[in-house]
This record gives C-alpha cells, sequence and structure tokens, in this order.
C-alpha cells in the first residue's frame, strides 16, 4: 500500500527509535497529528505549550537519542524555538515536524492567520535555519530522498533538523524511493595513525588520565568509552556537562573536574598527568570552570565526533566510535595511579534545624537509586548535585550549555515518556518550575510516578547571587502553593509535603522511597542557603561591581 508522505516520514522516524511525537495541534498541522494518531506504533504526547513539547522532545532525546516534535506554522513553530536551540546548542537530534498552509494558499499570497500578512511563506522556515543542520518542505517528489538526508545530518551532527509539511501535500502518495544513507566511516589510514599516536603517547606517558564528555553519550557510544578505560585501566573524570557518561562507582572515577572552582584534589590530578585524554567535552564555560581549566595543549589528546587532535596535529575524518573500538582492542592494561572519588560532605541536620545547602544536597545523594533518570534544572541546583556521587547505572541531564529557565520540568516528563521503566527524579528550583509548571499535569495523565523536589528560595536564588543587588525586585517571585499544585493539575493519588526542617525532610523522603505512587516535595529553604559553587560564583562576581 502506497504512502503518504508524513505517513513516509513518521514510518521512518520510527525506525530510527521514535515512538512518541510531542506536540500541540494546530489547524495547518492537523495532517501531521492525524497521522500520529492512526499509526498504532506511535503515540501522539500533548503538551501544555510549544516550548514545553520542545523541551520535553530534548529530554526524549536525552534518553532515546532522537525525538520528533510536531508543531503547526508561525505561532506555533516561534513558540517552540527556543526548545529547539537548546536541543541545538547540547547536540540533541529533534526532528520538528511543522505544518504548512497548502500550496495554493502560498502561491496566492494569501493574508492568512499566523502570518504577517505580506505573503512570505518561508520566512519562519528562515527564522529557524540557524537552530537547525538541515531543513526541507516535504513534497511527495522529494520525500524520499530528503527523509532520509535530515536523517542523515540530524545523526551525524547530532542536531535538530526542520521538516515542513504543506497541508495539502502531507496526505498525498509519495513517489520515487531512496535508501537510507549509511553513516560515515573513518578514512582507514588516519583512524590507524590517529589510534598509533594515541597509544604510543600514552606508552610514553607515566601519569595519564581520560575526561569523558557529553557527545560520547550524544552519540550513544558510553559502553565503548567504558570499555577504554576497562582495558586501559585508566582513571577517568567529567565534566559538569559530561556527568554520568561512565559509571561514577567504578574503581577508576575520580570525581568530577570543574577546573579551579571546586574539587582541587581533581584539578590538580588532572592538569598535572602526563596526559589527559579528552573525549567529547566541549570546552564551554560552565563545562571548563568559568574557564579556569588548564589543559596543557601539549599534554592534551582531544578525541571529538568525528576528528582527533594531539600533538600539534589534527587527523580529520575519523570517527569517535571506530577509534574507541580500537583503542579498547589496542591500550594495555596498567595500574595508573588513581585518586578515589567521595560523596558530598554530610553537614548533618536534625530535627527541627532549618534546611542547610550541605545537609539538602547529601540527602538528595543518598536518595538517588541505581538506574535513576535524575533531570536537575540550571541554577543553584545543578551546581550543587553535580557534585553528586551517583549509583550504578544513574545518568545526569542538565542543560549546561544552553541554560534556558525552565527547561527541566518539561525535559523530566520527555524523559519519563522515553523510558517509562525508570525511575525519574526531577529537583528544579520554584522560579523555573514556575515558567512550565503546566507539564506536571502530563505525569499523571500518562501514569508515570517520578520524585519531583521543588527548591523553595524565596526568589531566583542564582540572579541574587550573580547581580548588584541581591534584593532587587527582579530577583522576586509569587509565591505559590507549590505542594498543591500536583492535584490542581489533576494528579490524584501522589505523595506530596512541604518541608522547612531536616527531619521533616527525612521523613518525607523516606516515605517517597516506599510509595508506589509519584511524589512531589516542596522544601523551603532559606533565601540564600547556595551550594559551594554557586557561593564561589557569587564571590568571583563581586569584584565585578566595586568601583
Amino acid at each position: 500500500m502506497t504512502r503518504t508522505v508524513i505517513q513516509h516520514v513518521l514510518s521512518r522516524l520510527h525506525d530510527i527509535g521514535v515512538s512518541d511525537v510531542f506536540g500541540v495541534p494546530g489547524d495547518y498541522s492537523f495532517a501531521v497529528s492525524d497521522a500520529v494518531c492512526a499509526d498504532p506504533r506511535l503515540s501522539w504526547i500533548g503538551c501544555g505549550n510549544e516550548l514545553n513539547a520542545a523541551y520535553a522532545a530534548d529530554g526524549y532525546a536525552r534518553i532515546r537519542g532522537v525525538a520528533a516534535l510536531s508543531t503547526t506554522y508561525g505561532v506555533g513553530e516561534l513558540s517552540a524555538i527556543n526548545g529547539v536551540a537548546g536541543a541545538y546548542a547540547e547536540h540533541l537530534p529533534v526532528f520538528h515536524l511543522v505544518g504548512m498552509p497548502n500550496m495554493a494558499t502560498q502561491y496566492a499570497r494569501a493574508p492568512m492567520h499566523h502570518t504577517f500578512g505580506n505573503g512570505e511563506y518561508d520566512l519562519f522556515r528562515r527564522m529557524s535555519e540557524p537552530v537547525v543542520c538541515a531543513h526541507a518542505v516535504m513534497t511527495p517528489q522529494n520525500v524520499a530522498y530528503e527523509t532520509e538526508r535530515l536523517i542523515a545530518e540530524a545523526l551525524y551532527h547530532r542536531r535538530p533538523v526542520y521538516m515542513a509539511f504543506p497541508a495539502d501535500l502531507a496526505n498525498q502518495p509519495v513517489l520515487g524511493e531512496a535508501a537510507p544513507i549509511p553513516a560515515p566511516h573513518s578514512d582507514q589510514a588516519r583512524l590507524a595513525a590517529a589510534a598509533d599516536a594515541i597509544v604510543a603517547a600514552l606508552a610514553g606517558a607515566s601519569s595519564a588520565c581520560l575526561v569523558g564528555g557529553i557527545l560520547v553519550a550524544r552519540a550513544g557510544l558510553r559502553d565503548e568509552l567504558q570499555a577504554v578505560v576497562d582495558a586501559s585501566g585508566l582513571p577517568f573524570s567529567t565534566m559538569m556537562m559530561g556527568k554520568s557518561v561512565l559509571d561514577e562507582q567504578h574503581r577508576a572515577y575520580i570525581g568530577m573536574y570543574n577546573g579551579a572552582l571546586m574539587n582541587e584534589p581533581v584539578r590538580d590530578f588532572v592538569e598535572s598527568s602526563d596526559r589527559v585524554l579528552l573525549v567529547g567535552a566541549p570546552m564551554t564555560d560552565f563545562n571548563s570552570g568559568a574557564f579556569t581549566a588548564r589543559l596543557d595543549p601539549a599534554k592534551t589528546i582531544t578525541i571529538a565526533h568525528h576528528h582527533v587532535q594531539i600533538d600539534g596535529r589534527i587527523y580529520p575524518d575519523v570517527e569517535m566510535g571506530e577509534l574507541l573500538i580500537l583503542l579498547a582492542k589496542r591500550l594495555l592494561p596498567r595500574d595508573w595511579q588513581k585518586l578515589a572519588a567521595k560523596p558530598l560532605a554530610d553537614a548533618g541536620g536534625t530535627g527541627g534545624d532549618e534546611i542547610g545547602a550541605a545537609a539538602l544536597y547529601s540527602r538528595w545523594e543518598r536518595f538517588l537509586k541505581p538506574g535513576d533518570i535524575v533531570v536537575v534544572e540550571t541554577g543553584t541546583v545543578s551546581m550543587g548535585m553535580g557534585f553528586a556521587l551517583l549509583p550504578k547505572g544513574a545518568t545526569f541531564h542538565n542543560q549546561t550549555l544552553w541554560g534556558s529557565i525552565g527547561w527541566a520540568t518539561p525535559a523530566a516528563f520527555g524523559a519519563a515518556i522515553a523510558a517509562r521503566d525508570r525511575h525519574v527524579v526531577l529537583i528544579t528550583g520554584e522560579g523555573a518550575h514556575q515558567l512550565t509548571v503546566q507539564e506536571i499535569g502530563q505525569f499523571g495523565r500518562h501514569g508515570l510516578k517520578p520524585s519531583i523536589f521543588v527548591l523553595n528560595n524565596d526568589g531566583y536564588l542564582i540572579e541574587r547571587l550573580l547581580c548588584k543587588d541581591p534584593s532587587a525586585s527582579y530577583n522576586d517571585l509569587a509565591r505559590w502553593r507549590y505542594a498543591e499544585l500536583p492535584q490542581a493539575f489533576g494528579n490524584e493519588g501522589w505523595l506530596t509535603a512541604r518541608v522547612s526542617t531536616c527531619s521533616e525532610l527525612d521523613e518525607a523522603m523516606a516515605a517517597a522511597g516506599r510509595t508506589d505512587s509519584a511524589a512531589y516535595i516542596e522544601v523551603v529553604t532559606d533565601a540564600y542557603a547556595a551550594s559551594p559553587l554557586a557561593e564561589k560564583l557569587h564571590e568571583a562576581v563581586k569584584t565585578l561591581y566595586k568601583s
């Protein structure tokens, strides 16, 4: 039976791992929404708004490797564009499916709703170009080829793509065929030369370590990198963006590397090593400890997604996955000097004691279980939880580079949809929560059972710490009754609590660990109860405001 344009695209997306499509319906995109609902292999996952849907797709792609987002033309796609931009910055292949007006309307340049009334129907696609790696308007004549091209581009770059569907063409039959485009392979001579150089460099080093990065996870190469560690015995660290890319319970894990800001023993170990194997780790500001990381280029071996750099020489056309497999076979085991990673210091806190930052983050660390998906909002909570020692199989997710406030709540929902058999723990600040809180209702709607912690410190703490005047009114928020929100959003039977002392928090967390339902705990602290990294950033920026 001949497929339609939209059926063909959805079928191919299902082939590569998409079984849920996030979105908000609209009149121009009914063909897309109807096709999703009609396909027994797919589920339509409606969200509160298009931005939330884009964040949810981001969270889904972190777990599944790919995701799909559906919006209508103009107002819908522009509402989602910030979330798509975040997926671009964080290397997530999100397929943005946009329903457009029919071709007769476009040819007539008719002043339709959701347009500027100027007849420019290519305008919004052009606006999306900086935040996608490829784009196409899908027609019966080009859909077979363009689908394969866009899949290949999205997977090669690990970034979003834009697929537009004119309403009258989406349900027309596909004309032509195209085979999937195979993933590129390394140039074999350059691959061998790069491997030789790395093996020789490590053989000649008396000390070395590996720093794993986020591109390893995005490319689905966690196991391949772990095999390198197991084969070589190399001690390893990660930076914030790549946290949990390798098992933090592994005997070779030395802790988080954050430049000069935190973990001084880890910094000394990494930066004094004769060789540092930097694998898929972009040196962004928060990833490098506000650019305080000091990795000597003469000692650093950089394995990027598609090239290698060592001793001043670049080896292009070398695929990360193929190189890691080769290194796992060739590196000889050695008893390298190591450093033991440590859990967060437990500052105690008992009975009626107020919940301080040290007591809170060590408790959250102990709450986590093997295999948990931990989604942590950008801001003070990520700066605290980034240094928690995760249990085996747990993964940590934070929008470290893009840093869009409000990302975590819908991203956690998307992650929970992607892995319904795993426990999701969402930790967010109340300021971020207020931006995207609608998606709380989606957890219950889909039978999901997360553990959600909302840190209520009476305002935007990270902004108070970074701005000139912490008491400025723009750092204040409406004072919501957070613990009442789950029921207001339709979630019956959830365990809910509002806690402000250590004993209350301990009781609530123990109950959350026992319950068969979802848990939602509002944690009230002092307005300035900040994690150590947030405090250090505060001290660093204070000098900027001295006259």
